[in-house]
């Protein structure tokens, strides 16, 4: 989960590193006949908003929690159901091991009635 709030936030970053720059150079001739250069630089950025980039990390962050604890759910589930299961194996065992000993015991006075 670490992964993937690192790489959102690496792309977040260069994102917001890109700009783009041009130049634009006009030049006018006054009636006087003199010419004038007038050079205009305008900067696009491409970045987000850093306000944008927050509330998206905050939403994955609550999703990624909201999967946390329906994970954590899961587990507990699981290890309550395979509590339960041990234990049902456990009293199988003793039952199968009590008519083991019984049917020993019956074997065994067979042969001392012979």
């Amino acid at each position: 989960m670490k992964k993937y709030i690192l790489t959102a936030g690496l792309i977040s970053l260069g994102l917001m590193s890109c700009t783009q720059s041009e130049t634009k150079t006009e030049t006018a001739e006054n009636p006087d006949g003199t010419v004038t250069t007038t050079t205009v630089e305008t900067t696009k950025s491409t970045s987000l908003d850093s306000a944008q980039v927050t509330t998206t990390v905050e939403k994955a962050k609550e999703k990624l929690n909201v999967a946390g604890a329906k994970i954590d759910s899961a587990a507990t589930k699981a290890g309550i159901g395979l509590k339960k299961a041990g234990e049902k194996v456990k009293d199988a065992a003793a039952r199968g091991a009590e008519k083991v000993e019984q049917g020993a015991e019956k074997a065994k006075d067979n042969l001392k009635t012979r």
